[in-house]
């Protein structure tokens, strides 16, 4: 870890101003490598709020009398135009920048942008009552709660398309990246390096590895990025044409080291991120907790129980009961097309093991032949998962319509009923076969939670995806469940499943 501090200042950089740490500061002057993408997509975001919240207003005087709308301004319509096109969005902008709804931090990936807008809106809402309250404006309480409402959904709608655009930005043109320079032993760094990638929309791009144990490989090492040890780390970021600096595992357990590191990167517009050894833990389970100026990293326990776990299974219940009557009138349509495409039964039941190892017969509409379990035994060699399911994509024993409706994941909607009965829940871990389950280790720890009908594995690959990985996000999820994690793995699901990734 004594690699963190020893930069070496060269001779032509030497002059006379000093920085925090005393080194002279036009030789880091030289080496800012601050991204410059959010200043950018701040302004666009800034252009997108302001018609937001105009739009807002132009929504809440649809249709209803500008005399009732105006009588407040003594039938002023300049003086409210004044006030809900111009003063409004003004207001809502700063209060906005005022939460760090702006800030490059929260911009791009996670929830902490969002959660600022809503809370900065409903900071809106209070000045606007207290100033209606103060100068007695009388006005439409009705269209008044239309602006506010609209202008946050509106702020929220077009904030998400600004992401989505962004996300499509990173990881089709590589626009608006992250150059990081990961430091730590290769292990560390390379455990870090495997969670960026695995998230391309967040726009981290790992550049290179300089090791702070051990010597670099040899060149003819294959490595995902080029590792290096022993080098100057400012000169390093330099030759990278890195922005970012992420300090992994143990390498960040070293208090001194790190804190010169953020000294000498002060005034260099380089990120300095640390990424303990946490990798699967989310951002709600980690607090920071200073204590007598010592940052103690703790880690609370998953939330399996209380109030969110309640509202959980209400809305399970809820959205399955509204799901069955949806469904209800296409089921026959379905089971006259698995009739004719195969003689044999509607739906199919398999054991299943459920929370806490209990076994329940999962239901599923039948997609095979009735001797595909027959015929398994003559399919092993071609076995295309490196699991504990069978998985190949051109499976033979999947008649046509069996073949369309797990493309669509229709044959996974009688599901619903297990969800109905307790067994299973809308999101979860995924539902794995009671007689080839290997549930030793930390596969057992999938067992605390109802498996679900879609999942962290669905939206992230499905069969595309190997036993590890699946295994790696199911315990996510036992790891940091919460219902705004179940709420966006439903909405995330409707994509996957109108696009049909990774479904065989």
């Amino acid at each position: 870890m004594g690699e963190l501090d020893s930069f070496e200042i060269l001779p032509d950089h030497a002059v006379t101003p000093l920085a925090a740490n005393g080194v002279p500061r036009s030789a880091w002057q030289r080496t800012k490598r601050a991204a410059r993408w959010h200043r950018p997509y701040a302004a666009i975001l800034l252009t997108l709020d302001a018609g937001a919240v105009a739009l807002a207003s132009l929504t809440a005087r649809a249709g209803l009398d500008p005399d009732k709308i105006t009588a407040g301004f003594h039938g002023q319509p300049g003086l409210f135009n004044l006030m809900a096109f111009v003063l409004l969005p003004a207001v809502w902008l700063l209060v906005l920048w005022g939460h760090g709804a702006y800030d490059r931090r929260y911009l791009g990936s996670g929830t902490d942008e969002f959660k600022r807008v809503v809370r900065g809106s409903w900071t809106v809402v209070a000045i606007v009552a207290f100033a209606a309250f103060a100068f007695k404006v009388d006005v439409s309480r009705f269209s008044v709660g239309v602006a506010l409402v609209g202008g946050l959904v509106y702020v929220l709608v077009l904030r998400y398309i600004a992401r989505k655009s962004l996300a499509l930005a990173r990881t089709r043109f590589h626009l608006a990246t992250h150059r990081m320079l990961l430091i730590g032993t290769l292990q560390e760094a390379m455990e870090v390096h495997s969670a960026i990638v695995r998230d391309p929309a967040a726009g981290l791009v790992p550049v290179g590895i300089h090791l702070t144990e051990g010597y670099a490989p040899q060149p003819s090492t294959v490595t995902p990025v080029p590792v290096h040890a022993g080098r100057d780390i400012l000169s390093l970021v330099r030759e990278l044409n890195a922005d970012t600096i992420a300090v992994c595992g143990s390498a960040s357990a070293e208090p001194v080291e790190l804190r010169r590191l953020a000294w000498q990167l002060e005034g260099t517009g380089i990120d300095l991120a640390v990424a303990p050894q946490l990798t699967d833990i989310a951002g709600p389970r980690v607090h920071i907790r200073p204590i007598e100026g010592i940052p103690l990293l703790y880690v609370e326990e998953p939330k399996l129980s209380g109030v969110g776990w309640l509202f959980k299974n209400v809305i399970d219940r809820v959205l399955a009961l509204i799901g069955l009557l949806i469904c209800l009138p296409f089921f026959p349509l379905v089971a006259l097309a698995i009739k004719l495409s195969d003689p044999g039964p509607i739906f199919f039941r398999q054991p299943r093991i459920g929370r806490e190892g209990k076994t329940f017969r999962v239901w599923k509409l039948r997609t095979m032949y009735v001797d595909a379990e027959e015929r398994l035994a003559t399919l092993h060699d071609q076995n295309e998962s490196d699991g504990l399911l069978f998985k190949m994509k051109n499976d033979p024993r999947v008649f046509k319509v069996g073949k369309w409706l797990r493309a669509t994941s229709i044959d996974e909607l009688p599901q619903i009923l297990n969800v109905l009965m307790g067994e299973m829940s809308l999101v979860g871990p995924r539902p794995l076969p009671a007689e080839d389950g290997d549930f030793l280790g930390d596969v057992r720890r999938r067992l605390l939670v109802r498996p679900g009908i879609t999942g962290l594995w669905q939206v992230s690959g499905r069969s595309d995806l190997s036993w590890d990985d699946a295994v790696r996000l199911d315990l996510y999820y036992v790891d940091n469940w919460s219902l705004v994690l179940d709420l966006h793995t439903l909405w995330r699901t409707i994509g996957v499943v109108v696009f049909r990734k990774g479904a065989y």
